[in-house]
Formats: structure tokens, sequence, C-alpha cells
């Protein structure tokens, strides 16, 4: 029978929603954090019980997210590690990634996690310029995030990860080479790179469809993902996925997992699972997952079955985000013709035997992959 090797743990609450999020929260003053424990503790028994996820005897990757999981209390990640038993499941070269904002991250909460066993934190700055966090409802200040990064590293934080925000409305006049010049002096481990979406439903996905808000053309959001991708490339770190570059030995492990195929385990609101051929996912309300958690329920909104094309679509879409791309060999004349074009126009390069996208590729991946996926299916 196959396990889960990496678990991932939803922390849902946050002060405030920023203005363009669409992530399963709760928002308040403060948290639960010893209902967050039960509740997580009652869906881990459920599923004890089902028997179909099951956690082997080594756990790879523990990845708590959210929401802010930093607003928890300080002992919340010795209880997690506790329920879970983590000091008996986890397996050489452990990865346990906590995410954090700067404004609830202090040096109490990163001695306690670090006692507590978590060894990668995962800072959510976005940018370091006023105007663009206040847009944004990032509740931090600018200078807040150097003294996140101080603290982590002194705490005993050997691999530290800061998100950063592209493609911002022209509007705010954010200046996106000076936000790098800022990355670069902290020298953290880890960058995850995202692109501003417009999510309906969210304060600005409102916005933008009353015309009450400018958003980036097209042909500058590709400008400013390959400034950014150069600029990290050109100061040590690999573009190693899409959207997350390391330096050498800091890749993100439990994510990696993601990308491969691997089966995972999400406990908490809106936390998905997989397990070929099973995808599933956790309801979102928050007090509604209680109430069933709490109860030993499985807190399931819903799930499918992955057929055999849909699995071989995303795998190919999985493979090509990656810097290790798609195994040449492994596919006919005709479609080897096909890669042979990419690498002529740019879009890809030939490495180690494998077809793997240039940053130029990968702005329009999810194009590439249909294209790829048309051919194998026409053959």
């Amino acid at each position: 029978m196959e396990t889960v090797a990496s678990l991932y743990v939803h922390a849902p609450f946050c002060s405030r929603r920023c203005y363009y999020c669409d992530f399963a929260v709760k928002v308040g003053s403060s948290s639960d954090s010893n209902l967050w424990i039960k509740a997580i503790d009652g869906e881990l028994r459920a599923i004890s019980e089902e028997q179909l996820f099951n956690i082997g005897d080594s756990l790879e990757t523990l990845y708590v997210g959210g929401g802010t999981p930093s607003l928890l209390s300080n002992d919340s990640m010795a209880k997690l590690s506790s329920m879970i038993g983590i000091g008996r499941l986890q397996g050489k070269n452990f990865e346990w990634t906590c995410e954090a904002n700067p404004e609830s991250f202090d040096r109490d909460k990163a001695s306690a996690w670090i006692r507590a066993g978590v060894n990668r934190i995962s800072l959510g700055v976005q940018t370091f310029q006023g105007p663009a966090l206040r847009w944004m409802g990032r509740l931090h200040s600018a200078k807040e995030p150097r003294e996140s990064v101080r603290i982590a590293r002194e705490e005993g934080f050997s691999n530290v990860s800061v998100d950063i925000i592209f493609g911002l409305p022209p509007s705010l006049k954010r200046d996106l080479e000076k936000d790098f010049e800022e990355l670069m002096s902290l020298e953290v481990d880890h960058v995850s790179l995202y692109g501003l979406t417009v999510e309906n439903g969210t304060p600005l996905g409102r916005a933008v469809s009353e015309g009450k808000q400018d958003i980036i053309s097209d042909s500058q959001y590709r400008e400013e993902y390959l400034f950014a991708v150069d600029w990290l490339e050109s100061n040590g770190y690999e573009a190693y996925e899409v959207s997350n570059f390391a330096r050498p030995g800091k890749e993100s492990k439990h994510n990696a997992n993601y990308w491969s195929g691997k089966p995972y385990l999400g406990l908490g609101n809106g936390a998905h699972s997989y397990l070929h051929p099973i995808r599933r996912w956790n309801i979102r309300d928050w007090d509604s997952y209680c109430e069933k958690a709490l109860e030993h329920s499985l807190p399931l909104e819903n799930q499918e079955n992955i057929g055999n094309k849909e699995h071989r679509l995303e795998y190919l879409w999985l493979r090509l985000r990656t810097h290790t791309g798609l195994r040449i060999d492994d596919f006919t004349a005709i479609v080897q013709n096909k890669f042979a074009d990419w690498v002529v126009n740019g879009l890809a390069v030939e490495r180690d035997g494998n077809i793997c996208l240039t940053p130029r590729g990968w702005l329009i991946m999810d194009r590439l992959t249909l294209e790829l996926e048309e051919q194998l299916t026409s053959n």
C-alpha cells in the first residue's frame, strides 16, 4: 500500500484579508490555537480510521501554511508535533516549514518553533515599499522583514525563504529593481516569486470588474517576470521551478514532492490531498470544517478520480514547470521535432537529455503543455 510522506497543515487565521486574497482564511483579531489543534487532531483521527491516506514510517516533509501560522500561540507547533508524532516519524533530512508574516513573527515565536522542530521558515514579504504594502492590505512595515530575517538567523533557522510579488498595478509606481536590491541584501536562501492574479470574488476582482482598478498589461507582466528571473539567477539563485529560486541545496523539498506527483495529505479547512487516482479537498469555511473535524468525521467538500488522460496532462504540466523537464527519449520522433522547435524559438533548452523550458517558455507553459498533449493524442 502506497503511503504519504508529505503532510500539509492549514492554519487559516488572518488579522486582515489582503485586497487580492482568495485563500481559505478566517479573519479576526486573534486565533483560537487550542481549537485549531483539536480540529486538526479530529480530522487526523478520522483519516486514520478511514485507512486510505496512511502516513508511512518516515515523514519527509511537513508544511504549515495559511492564513498566518505565526498568529498561533507559541506552543502550537510543539503541540502539533506531539499530536502527529514527529519525533517518531521524521525521516532523515526531515523538512518542516512554517509560514509567517513579519508583523507576527518575533524572537519568542522563532525560539519556540525551533524547539518544536521547525527548521525552515517562509516569510510573506511581497514588497519592501510602503504604498504597495498598504494597497495590498499587508500589516507589516517596509523595515520589519529585515528584522524578521535577522531573528530567524539568530534563533537557528538555516533555511529562510521570502515571498515576493510582481505584476502590481502601474498606478502604484512600485520600483521592482529597488525591491530586489533590498531582497538581495537580506541574503535569504530561497525566494518564491508570484505574479498578482485577479480572482473573482475578491475586493480586487470586484474593483477591476467595475473599472475602478487598473491592472498590469500582459507585456509588462512578462517584462517584470523576466527581469526578476534574470536578477535572481545573476545573484546565485537557481530557477528550479517556474516560481521558485534557491541557493544550492536550499530547494523546498515539500513543494518538490507536489511537482513530482507523489501522494500528499492535507489537513485543515480548504486543504487538498492526493493519492492517485484520488484527489480530494476539505470544506473551505473554518466553522463548518470545525464542526465536522471535532466529531472525528472527514470534513470533505468533494473528491474526484483522475482519469488516464487527465493524469498524463498533469504529469506533463508538472514536469515542464520544473528545471528537470521531460526526458526526450520518452517521446516519439514527431514530438521530439516539436521540442526542437521550442529550442529554436528560445522557449526551451536541452539539458542532460531532457527538454526544459526557459523563463520565456514558462510564461506560456499552459499553452505549450496543451499543444504537447494534443500532439500525443493525435499520434
